[in-house]
This record gives C-alpha cells, sequence and structure tokens, in this order.
C-alpha cells in the first residue's frame, strides 16, 4: 500500500516518519497534523491519538511498537514462502512435459534430469570426462559417510588425471568426521574452505558443465552445458571462494567478539531479519535444536526477557556492526 506524498509501503515507517517518532518520544507527544506527510507512522502503529487532547498524537512505546512490526514481517516472509511452494508445486510437472519444449532447452544446452540414479549417473559420466577442475558447493551439515565413500574414488581418479578440487561446505561441517576423514583420504590438489551461509548445491566440471537442483527434494536436477550459464556459476563460486574460511582437519573454534561467536551473530543477523527458528536452521546448515540453543545464550548475554525483545536488543548491541 502505498500513496501518491508517500511513495512508500505504509508498513514500513520512512526516515521522516521515524524522525517525526523520534521528536515524540522525547517530547512526549506531536500535533496531529504533522503526522499528515507520514502516514506511516500512524499505519504502523508508532504513534497514536491522544485521548486527553485531541489534535496530539502519543508515541506508542518501542517495546510494544517493535514486536508488531516484526510480526508483520514474519507474516510477509510466510506468504511469500507459501507463494513459492505453490509456484514449484504447480510447474514441477509441466517440467517433463512438452517434447518440443524439451527439445529446444537441450539444444541450448539445458537438459532436465528426473530421479536420483539419473542425475548420479549423469555427474558419474561427467566426473570421468574431467580433467581440468571441480568447483562444488555442498550445503547442510554433516553428510551420510556412504554418499562420501561413493564419491571417493571418482574424486580421486580426478586427482590422479592432474585436476584439482575445491569445495564450498557451510561452518557446521567443519565438525563432521565424517567430511574430515574423506579430504584426509584424498591426495592431490585439494582445497575445502566454509561459509556461514552458501548458495544451493552446485557442481561445475572444467568450465564446461555444471549441475544444479531443479525443485526443493533434489529429485530434479539440471544439467547445463551452455557456456554463459556455466561461465556465471563459476564466477559466483569465485567471488565467494575469497570470503570463505579454510577447513582443516584440527581447526580451531571460531573466535568471539565481545562474548558474541562467528555463529551467534550470524544468528543474531537472521533474526534481526524476521526469520523463524526453522528457517534459521536451514540457511546455516545447522538443526533447530541447536539454533535455539545459540537463540537462548544470546538472549541470556543480552538480558532480554522475549524474542521482539531480543530483536531490538541486537540492533542496540552493536554486535552486528563487528567485522571478522
Amino acid at each position: 500500500m502505498t500513496t501518491s506524498a508517500h511513495p512508500h509501503s505504509l508498513d514500513e515507517p520512512c526516515e521522516a516518519g521515524l524522525a517525526l517518532y523520534t521528536r515524540a518520544l522525547r517530547e512526549g507527544r506531536v500535533p496531529e497534523p504533522e503526522a499528515g506527510p507520514v502516514p506511516c507512522v500512524l499505519h504502523a502503529g508508532l504513534l497514536r491519538p491522544d485521548l486527553e487532547a485531541p489534535h496530539w498524537l502519543r508515541p506508542v512505546p518501542p517495546a510494544l511498537a517493535l514486536p508488531r512490526l516484526l510480526r508483520t514481517v514474519a507474516e510477509d516472509v510466510a506468504r511469500r514462502r507459501r507463494a513459492e511452494t505453490r509456484l514449484a508445486e504447480a510447474f514441477e510437472p509441466l517440467l517433463e512435459l512438452g517434447v518440443e519444449t524439451a527439445g529446444a532447452a537441450e539444444t541450448l544446452g539445458i537438459t532436465l534430469l528426473s530421479g536420483t540414479d539419473r542425475i548420479n549417473d549423469a555427474i558419474g559420466r561427467a566426473m570421468l570426462c574431467a580433467h581440468d577442475e571441480v568447483l562444488t558447493v555442498q550445503p547442510g551439515g554433516k553428510r551420510p559417510p556412504s554418499v562420501l565413500a561413493e564419491a571417493l574414488l571418482k574424486e580421486q581418479e580426478l586427482l590422479d588425471r592432474g585436476g584439482r578440487m575445491r569445495t564450498l561446505y557451510q561452518h557446521t561441517t567443519r565438525h563432521d568426521p565424517a567430511v574430515l576423514a574423506h579430504y584426509e583420504l584424498l591426495d592431490g590438489d585439494v582445497q575445502v574452505r566454509t561459509l556461514d551461509e552458501v548458495p544451493d548445491r552446485l557442481i561445475v566440471l572444467d568450465r564446461a558443465v555444471a549441475f544444479i537442483p531443479a525443485n526443493a527434494e533434489r529429485t530434479l536436477a539440471l544439467e547445463l552445458r551452455h557456456r554463459p550459464l556455466v561461465d556465471y556459476l563459476a564466477t559466483t563460486f569465485e567471488r565467494l571462494w575469497p570470503l570463505a574460511a579454510p577447513m582443516h582437519p584440527q581447526a580451531a573454534p571460531p573466535p568471539t567478539r565481545g562474548g558474541f561467536t562467528v555463529r551467534q551473530r550470524a544468528i543474531a543477523a537472521l533474526l534481526v531479519e524476521g526469520h523463524t527458528d526453522a528457517v534459521i536452521a536451514e540457511r546455516l546448515g545447522m538443526n533447530v535444536r541447536t539454533v535455539r540453543v545459540h537463540i537462548a545464550k544470546l538472549a541470556a548475554t543480552l538480558g532480554s526477557e522475549s524474542r521482539a525483545q531480543l530483536g531490538y536488543l541486537i540492533g542496540r548491541s552493536g554486535i552486528l556492526d563487528q567485522e571478522d
């Protein structure tokens, strides 16, 4: 909802609206006409009519106003997630329809792979043909030892041919014994780094072919041999690589800044954005229980008694301004 005089959404207070709200907090009230040019302060519930003095507005305490605004953001995120799910469900059966369309896509170097076996076979064949380099992004935490064992032989064969491997995991994988043991077994030019958040799964081989998921369940995948697309994905990997931290079998725990670990600051940033525990766990490759333990530690350290207050205190604390 917008107006011609007030072009942004009324659900989010603008800079002028926040300035008026700040003045109301300092002075106790402001004249009602001054809210005319900034209707967002009324729509967002930051100011309310003064029942004892007509034509004046009193500020709603920040501790009451913030939860309402955060709830509005959370509801908007949930609505968009539902829309995303509906679109994915609507288009999934259509992806396999239309022989002519599929043929045109394959001519452009885009092939839809359906089923885990077919996807793994296609990746395996591409690995056998690769000689130079494999770039991989692996989101999530622990990886099944059976999956790692199956990949070990193909990866070692690539390394024996003189190729190199670079892999991006999430920080939670640094504590997975199976992953650490897997890379100790490989002999060759292998580098592994980790980030708090990474994109969805990606495999790029020799900058000639790439594989990406085509649905959330990873039962569909796209095999890309369209050179501009493959170059784009490889460039995205290269932009993330310098930002990641090397993973070593005996890596020390992340340093703390102001009493907060790197992991807790990542969780704090997503909390302020209004994400639920489940969404935070998915984005950081953690389980929900671990996320809640970290949130409890944040709340205890900052003296928060509610989730809404925690978001406010995180913003006030300045921990999100600290750089690693």
